[in-house]
């Protein structure tokens, strides 16, 4: 298998752990019957947050982006090689970003599966909705937006900062350790998660959001595509500024 097949594969595998354990820890707190429910968000934000490091752990050999913005604020900020050594370009780009979000999707299948039977004794079907995908407390498109873009702003630029702004050299999250970056995901969520439930990962949101729609779940309703651009929109806007905003902030403050 040649290098863009391993990064394929590792993205996939990494993006797959990440959701099946994040939406996972949504599916305790929220579905009837479970031994979490009533968790609450502290629980959530914990489980997102170590659903992150084992992602990281899972796909060390690409650099575990694990997120479209995250990818492409590494090539806003300059990036010459990703993981295993694989050049930047739009291939390798889209290579990363199809693992990332084919992950996604099938690790919302994963947490479907492991959660059947509470996934059909469950009445609220916006609970169902929330293991797959994030909503907002307040329903304001813009300011849904911003949130989403500041979130997302603050992942990828601490991640460039932690990594020095060589992005020559470092070629996503796994470069930095997994524990780091678990915690950078865990202040996110406790800090800037409350008004939009803090995607910050357009393949996050997305991915399990389609499979919701194809899932045959009992009771399942809408899947608000209303609302689906803006965890998409969002963090690639505030994953692109992070990269370029690094540009210019990081060699002054190293």
């Amino acid at each position: 298998m040649d290098n863009l097949g391993v990064v394929f594969l590792s993205e996939v595998l990494g993006t797959a752990m990440l959701v099946l354990l994040g939406t996972g820890v949504v599916a305790n707190v929220a579905l009837a019957k479970n031994k979490g429910l009533g968790g609450g968000f502290l629980m959530v934000t914990i489980g997102w947050g170590f659903a992150v490091f084992v992602g990281v752990i899972v796909a060390y050999n690409s650099g575990a982006h694990l997120n479209p913005a995250v990818t492409l604020g590494l090539v806003a900020a300059g990036a010459t090689e990703f993981g295993s050594g694989v050049p930047v370009n739009f291939l390798s780009v889209l290579t990363y970003i199809a693992g990332e979000f084919l992950g996604a999707f099938i690790g919302a299948i994963f947490c479907w599966l492991a959660y059947r039977q509470h996934f059909d004794a469950e009445p609220n079907s916006a609970n169902k909705l929330g293991v797959f995908s994030t909503g907002p407390a307040i329903r304001s498109y813009g300011w849904n937006l911003v949130t989403e873009i500041i979130g997302t702003f603050v992942l990828v630029f601490v991640v460039l900062a932690l990594g020095g702004g060589r992005q020559g050299e470092n070629g996503g999250l796994a470069a930095l350790g997994a524990l780091p970056v678990a915690l950078l995901v865990l202040v996110i969520g406790t800090s800037l998660g409350g008004p939009t439930g803090y995607a910050i990962n357009p393949a996050r949101d997305l991915g399990p959001r389609i499979a919701h729609f194809l899932l045959p779940i009992k009771g399942k309703g809408s899947s608000d595509w209303a609302y689906s651009w803006v965890p998409v929109v969002g963090p690639v806007i505030g994953g692109v500024l992070a990269g370029w905003a690094s540009l210019v902030l990081l060699p002054i403050l190293t």
